[in-house]
């Protein structure tokens, strides 16, 4: 990396979702893994906490923590797998965890957040947490008026330093511009340019006179050209750099066409009248960019990659948000597409495809034929694919993680199988069933992974099968 990433010391542990504060799901510092050692991982130890464990592990000085679905937040050794601490949501927060509760936590805990030392900017430390909702799931007549936005919090008092909105004020009223949350995983800083780059999700609902415009350009959406009928200020399916300090959008660029969805509306076998004009893909953003920098026409650029549920990859500048290459990775649909986070070792970029609507693709280089989900590596300069591999299961819907060369996923399968994979050439180098759907990601650190496994609670729309887990895994090479 350039500039003031050069200097960035690379580190052993994990510190959030994205693995370190460029988001990019790396384990720069990994020696012992690598495609010839990665057919020996074997398993270390099991930690069991009773129910789903369905978030990326964060590690710190020989400790993992990681949330459960049990309410509960967890500190174990490295080493052997014994507990270190645990506390209670609850008592954390005295807040009663209902059904929502636990996704909450699963989500605050380490999906859409992290702190960093602001020593650029700053003597404090800070939060910075984008803001989704349950809203989406609302009935015809109760959707909807959620604002997304991002929040940036004093660590120490829990203070709103800045709120940014991704839409402007409906007051509260049915009618109006709904929707466009930030959710699913954790935002990359750029503290050379003062930014953080965010990544947004549909809009639920949109004033009537954007859905008659809609309706007079034969409801067209295209993902790669933004749509006609909304407004520049509309921040929906959209990556934006934020101003660190201050919250001011710096750049915004919408990716997609026109894409106003909730839940009710996802059965089109049986349209309502209440229901905007479609087709609406329900492309969010799932995850937040990445930064890497890449060889563009002899020069260093810095970017900021992301994929998107509509299958597309997406770079842009990051100092004006130009678009300097974009692909489709695979086909999109409600659950993807690309969701919760994609990798980079600076050479390629590295996406689980879920192929939500079960389309027929081509693999590359093999020319085979899924109609499942796969995973598909990229050139990180030109955005070209270089090959791409079926799921032995058809089954995959998780973030991917890349370590010396090897790339680590997880399948949402009943049996919960995570996969090893060689970064260069997509070939399976190992696997092992951990007895329950893998639904978040791994983290690595020192010859080992780290991975959870447990989804029974599904998505309510996408995934009806998938299975409930009791444990955290720690597989390593001795």
């Amino acid at each position: 990396m350039q500039g003031h990433e050069k200097g960035y010391q690379k580190s052993t542990g994990w510190l959030n979702h994205g693995g370190d504060i460029y988001n990019r799901r790396y384990a720069a510092a990994e020696t012992k893994i690598s495609p010839s050692t990665a057919p020996n991982l074997h398993l270390k130890w099991e930690f069991k906490a009773g129910k789903d464990i369905s978030a990326t592990p964060a590690i710190c000085d020989g400790v993992v923590y990681f949330p459960s679905w049990n309410g509960f937040i967890y500190a174990v050794k490295t080493a052997d797998g014994s507990l270190v601490w645990r506390k209670n949501v609850q008592e954390l927060t005295g807040l009663n965890p209902p059904t929502y509760m636990d996704e909450a936590a699963r989500q605050a805990s380490s999906c859409c957040y992290y702190h960093v030392r602001d020593q650029y900017f700053s003597s404090r430390r800070a939060l910075y947490i984008g803001v989704s909702s349950v809203e989406e799931g609302s009935s015809f007549e109760n959707c909807c008026t959620f604002r997304g936005s991002f929040v940036k919090l004093d660590i120490e008092t829990g203070a709103i330093l800045w709120q940014t909105f991704m839409i402007p004020d409906n007051h509260g009223q049915l009618g109006g511009y709904a929707g466009a949350a930030v959710w699913g995983s954790s935002p990359s800083v750029d503290a050379r340019r003062k930014h953080v780059y965010i990544a947004t999700g549909n809009l639920y609902s949109v004033p009537q006179s954007v859905e008659e415009c809609q309706k007079r350009q034969n409801n067209q959406t295209v993902p790669t050209h933004p749509d006609e009928c909304i407004g520049p200020d509309i921040h929906f399916d959209s990556m934006l750099a934020l101003d660190l300090n201050s919250g001011e959008i710096k750049w915004n660029r919408q990716l997609g066409g026109y894409d106003v969805w909730f839940v009710a509306c996802s059965n089109f076998s049986t349209p309502n009248s209440n229901c905007p004009p479609g087709p609406s893909p329900d492309a969010d953003f799932g995850e937040a960019p990445m930064m890497l920098s890449i060889n563009a026409n002899g020069t260093k650029l810095d970017i900021v990659v992301a994929v998107q549920k509509s299958g597309f990859a997406w770079a842009l500048d990051r100092n004006n948000g130009d678009l300097v290459w974009s692909t489709e990775a695979g086909p999109g649909g409600a659950a993807g597409g690309g969701t919760w986070g994609a990798a980079t070792d600076k050479r390629r970029v590295y996406t689980a495809i879920a192929n939500g609507n079960r389309q027929n693709v081509t693999l590359v280089p093999s020319n085979n034929v899924t109609a499942g989900g796969f995973w598909v590596a990229m050139d990180a300069h030109t955005g070209r694919i270089l090959w791409s591999t079926a799921t032995p299961n058809n089954s995959v819907s998780n973030p991917v993680t890349i370590a010396n060369g090897v790339l680590f996923a997880g399948s949402i399968y009943r049996t919960g199988p995570v996969y090893a994979i060689n970064g260069k050439t997509g070939e399976i180098l190992w696997s092992y069933d951990t007895g329950g759907s893998v639904y978040g990601g791994l983290s690595v650190s020192e010859g080992c992974i780290y991975v959870g496994n447990g989804y029974a609670v599904g998505t309510g729309v996408a995934f009806l099968g998938t299975t409930a887990g009791t444990s955290l895994f720690a597989f390593c090479i001795d």
